[in-house]
């Protein structure tokens, strides 16, 4: 017999319910507390209604448990979102729309007459509280698994270059939870020496090796060696024995909105949707970007004069330095940022570079830079010498998020499929810089600048600008 589901599911899934209880209850009869009353006769006020009578203390307890209950149906609490994706505050948001939407129907028809009032509380505060309450229980579940803890003991199964491909993006999320403890291949040799702390096994004994390595996990990447049928047999013995079963696609970088599946002669087929930023996608993307880069350039006004004025006074040269970067489609245009330097950098550029050896390399930095003014030192440490490109926003040639816009010279160094990141506008923040900023490597930046284009959505892009936030305010990673 296998160990079944970890014991720490179920220790999170009660917290989750335990939480969901509370937030409800507190956001109801907290609701009706502030616009009915606390006294005994407010508690028993009854509900304007022609077809029925009940009390608001009644409706209120109905009202907690249909939510809870929708919570439930949803599958707001479900296994495979435990502190990965976004599906589980989609879930939530939709579950809670809907239990919203279902008492609106039952008391309209019932011809109710409830405070407005009561529901415009309940409803906000409660979808709020339910949302940040799952963020912080994930937020110490993605504490617990970077030491180790409430992790799935998993057993990859394949040839021996995709299990190697797969083991290393899984150590590049540990907050998915995967612990890899064996390996099922054709090469076990090639395992044990590239894989450290990973056991290898041959396909002959799967079903031994969940049991002796306590599997609860078992993730497919690909094994031609095994036929549809074997596998067939072997999801059939894994459930017997509660062990999760995982196909790992051959696909890299596509998020979960973009793969549909569908059944057909016999087996699932996935479809992988093209990425257009177009219509309606496009315009909800610019409207975002004019609203919030003049609103940011009205909040940071002060700021910017301040730093406008120490830049003045700290060395000789402009306030303002302009320089071409290629944007969208490959056209240039004039980027903006606040005087970090001292006047002739540009011209100091290539012999730096030279002298470190770099000049041939895309997204190439000059290791302490010494055209760097002390001025302008503070202020790439907290990136507010980037101030100025909310200018650029607000005219249309960048975006609030997207790939750094980069020279030509950087350009003419790109593979074919790197043009792909001038598909889209460049940005003032992007996906690379919040997962390591300077510090990652080229081809690591492209591919998550690539990942940012055929991925795109706007909760990514709120995301992405609130990691930013706190990596400036940290200074975490700046160059």
């Amino acid at each position: 017999m296998g160990v079944g589901a970890p014991a720490w599911e179920n220790r999170y899934r009660r917290k989750l319910a335990a939480t969901d209880v509370a937030v409800v209850l507190i956001a109801v009869f907290g609701a009706q507390l502030l616009r009915i009353g606390a006294t005994p006769e407010d508690l028993s006020t009854p509900v304007s209604s022609t077809s029925i009578e009940v009390s608001y203390s009644l409706l209120s307890a109905m009202l907690v448990v249909g939510w809870l209950l929708m919570l439930t149906i949803g599958e707001t609490r479900k296994t495979q979102n435990f502190g990965v994706g976004s599906s589980e505050y989609r879930r939530v948001v939709s579950s809670t729309l809907m239990a919203f939407g279902i008492f609106a129907v039952i008391a309209f028809a019932l011809r109710m007459d409830i405070g407005r009032g009561y529901l415009l509380i309940a409803l906000p505060t409660g979808l709020i509280a339910l949302v940040l309450g799952r963020f912080l229980w994930r937020r110490r579940l993605h504490w617990q698994r970077r030491r180790g803890n409430n992790v799935y003991r998993t057993m990859l199964v394949g040839e021996a270059a995709k299990v190697r491909h797969v083991h290393t993006q899984m150590r590049a999320d540990i907050n998915a939870g995967f612990d890899v403890v064996v390996a099922a291949t054709n090469d076990q040799h090639q395992v044990a020496r590239n894989l450290e702390g990973v056991a290898a096994r041959s396909y002959s004994d799967l079903l031994d090796t969940v049991g002796e390595f306590e599997v609860d996990t078992v993730i497919i990447t690909g094994a031609d060696d095994l036929s549809p049928e074997r596998l067939q047999k072997l999801g059939w013995e894994l459930d017997d024995r509660h062990v999760d079963l995982v196909v790992a696609a051959a696909l890299t970088d596509v998020a979960g909105p973009r793969i549909h599946m569908r059944q057909a002669v016999g087996f699932p087929l996935i479809y992988v949707d093209y990425p257009k930023l177009t219509g309606y996608k496009r315009f909800v993307k610019r409207l975002f970007d004019v609203l919030g880069s003049l609103i940011l350039i009205l909040l940071l006004s002060p700021v910017m004069l301040i730093v406008a004025l120490a830049v003045k006074l700290s060395s000789p040269g402009p306030i303002f330095y302009s320089q071409e970067r290629v944007g969208f489609r490959g056209q240039t245009f004039p980027m903006f940022k606040f005087r970090s330097m001292v006047r002739n950098a540009d011209d100091q550029l290539a012999s730096l570079l030279d002298a470190q050896g770099t000049s041939d390399q895309p997204l190439h930095k000059v290791t302490n830079d010494p055209r760097i003014t002390r001025v302008g030192r503070i202020l790439r440490r907290f990136s507010l010498d980037e101030l100025p490109q909310l200018f650029n926003v607000s005219i249309g040639t960048m975006s609030l998020v997207g790939p750094r816009p980069q020279r030509d010279a950087e350009v003419t160094l790109y593979d074919r499929h790197h043009h792909r990141r001038l598909l889209v506008k460049p940005g003032i923040t992007g996906l690379w810089q919040v997962s390591g900023r300077s510090s990652l490597a080229w081809e690591d930046a492209i591919r998550l600048d690539l990942y940012y284009v055929e991925n795109w959505s706007l909760v990514g892009d709120l995301v992405i600008l609130w990691r930013t936030f706190r990596a400036v305010i940290t200074a975490d990673g700046a160059h």
